[in-house]
């Protein structure tokens, strides 16, 4: 038989995460000839100094966090059905560890959209939770993308936005006065 032509169809399907276990082996040496010291490889820097997790995984949380709005307490639940055991306080403090680490790059983005000519004010809506009271209030995202930037791909990458934990009134802070750069909130 001579093929004439055929039919293609298409289906989305997913891989489901894989965590891993990375294991990084330093041999230590020693001259069989004399008594020197022995030598060994530099371990490797890690984003959680003596911490498990790598910077990929760090990664995850923290947009899973800020991205997709999904508390710890989720989180945590979500590696549990994975089999792994992660207290929703240390999902916080390696999130906490990684946005220090980040502050650098949050300034200059900061310093960058206050040369902007004007700015962009978008005011997104989300649900807070109110640890006092054990209910949700509404907290605001103020989103600040320059007016001046070429392309919309530009004003993307250089868009910050603002939410402190607790926030639920907007109440611009000096600093955020400052730079015009969006809003900071703060808790009543």
């Amino acid at each position: 038989m001579t093929k004439i032509g055929e039919d293609v169809s298409e289906r989305l399907d997913v891989v489901p995460a894989q965590l891993r276990v990375l294991v990084t082996r330093r041999p230590r040496y020693a001259c069989r000839r004399c008594s020197g010291a022995v030598a060994q490889a530099h371990a490797p820097e890690h984003g959680v100094p003596g911490g498990l997790p790598t910077e990929t995984l760090i990664a995850e949380v923290i947009v899973a966090k800020f991205g997709d709005h999904l508390p710890f307490y989720r989180q945590a639940g979500i590696y549990a059905r994975r089999g792994i055991e992660l207290d929703r306080a240390t999902l916080g403090n390696r999130a906490g560890r990684a946005c220090f680490h980040l502050q650098p790059i949050a300034g200059h983005m900061r310093r960058h959209l206050a040369g902007a000519d004007r700015l962009f004010m978008d005011e997104t809506t989300a649900p807070v939770l109110d640890p006092g009271r054990g209910q949700i209030k509404k907290g605001f995202f103020w989103r600040s993308p320059p007016t001046t930037a070429a392309t919309a791909d530009q004003a993307r990458r250089w868009c910050c936005s603002d939410m402190p934990p607790g926030a639920a009134v907007p109440m611009p802070s000096a600093s955020c006065r400052a730079s015009a750069a969006g809003s900071c909130m703060r808790r009543l």
